[in-house]
């Protein structure tokens, strides 16, 4: 199964962002989640956005697994005309952290002659709206658990030669990763009507077991070994440690995915990252190759196809032409 959200607001975000820049935009500010910072990266945002400075933000870091984070901001910080930090509530003064980094990559613009012009952006549900609120000193947008909140761009001035464009989150038409699916659909950055929230909490437990051992077992206090265990059977462990067990004694799997979810996404499982960059690398290659393999099996049965009419008419000329003697 692969998860795919884009909803008919996200499409009109595409093109806000599109008038935008062609409006005149400095420096692109992209908000990742410090938790999967490759797979909340847009590719869309990037094709979209080529040749202009980027500040990739890894948001949230205080739920990240720090030697991770490092890892990330490395790996950003090594691409040409791109510098990352982390943020996240703790950060004093994170205004200032942003605009210094946004001149640092434009120092040709500032000053009221020049002033700056910013676009942030991020896939929903990363943070960006508490962000927003938290810049400005008041509530300028809207904050919720549930992705896809704002709908509108807005203007905010930080300093006098210094504006930031909000665009509304964003995801994009076709998510080619699966690993990365599920981790946006566990991060939140998914509406619930476009998952299956039993299916992305046994992927995030198998992920949990091979990167974070002892994590679920520790936060769950699961008594019995269940090492060997398929993810179902640690799945109706969670739920049963939870209390969601229906009449009968069978597990409400729903409600233990639920459980599961929450516990991630509110840092109760620890400090924890789902990818490395030579992870996520590998997950891109790997969708490259089969995308490559499923065009020339297309390509194939067209050809085949093809054949098959042309072979058919060659018969059905022999067959005209013997009437005709």
């Amino acid at each position: 199964m692969s998860i795919q959200w884009f909803p008919g607001h996200m499409h009109a975000t595409k093109k806000a962002i599109v008038e935008r820049l062609k409006n005149g935009v400095d420096v692109v500010i992209e908000l990742l989640d410090a938790r999967l910072p490759g797979s909340s990266a847009n590719p869309l945002l990037a094709d979209l956005t080529h040749g202009k400075p980027a500040l990739k933000v890894l948001n949230k870091q205080d739920l990240a697994d720090p030697e991770r984070t490092a890892l990330w901001l490395a790996h950003y910080n090594a691409m040409p005309e791109t510098q990352a930090i982390g943020l996240d509530a703790s950060v004093t003064a994170p205004a200032q952290r942003l605009t210094d980094a946004s001149r640092s990559l434009a120092p040709l613009r500032g000053g009221m002659a020049k002033p700056m012009r910013v676009l942030i952006c991020g896939i929903p549900n990363v943070g960006k709206s508490t962000l927003i609120n938290t810049l400005v000193g008041k509530k300028a947008a809207k904050t919720g658990d549930e992705p896809g909140i704002t709908k509108v761009e807005q203007r905010i001035v930080l300093a006098s030669d210094f504006t930031l464009f909000d665009t509304p989150g964003m995801l994009w038409p076709r998510i080619a990763v699966p690993e990365s699916g599920y981790h946006l659909a566990a991060s939140g950055a998914v509406g619930r009507n476009a998952l299956d929230e039993e299916l992305v909490a046994l992927e995030l437990l198998h992920r949990l077991r091979t990167e974070y051992p002892g994590r679920i077992e520790e936060r769950f206090q699961l008594k019995a070994d269940l090492s060997d265990e398929p993810d179902e059977a640690w799945l109706e462990a969670v739920g049963r440690r939870r209390g969601a067990v229906m009449s009968g004694g069978r597990v409400n799997l729903q409600k233990a995915a639920e459980v599961l979810i929450h516990e991630f996404r509110s840092g109760g499982l620890g400090r924890i990252t789902l990818e490395t960059p030579e992870q996520v690398l590998q997950w891109r290659a790997d969708a490259v190759e089969r995308d490559a393999a499923r065009e020339a099996e297309r390509l194939r049965r067209k050809a085949a196809r093809k054949g098959s009419r042309q072979a058919a008419d060659v018969v059905d000329d022999g067959a005209d032409d013997s009437g005709e003697g």
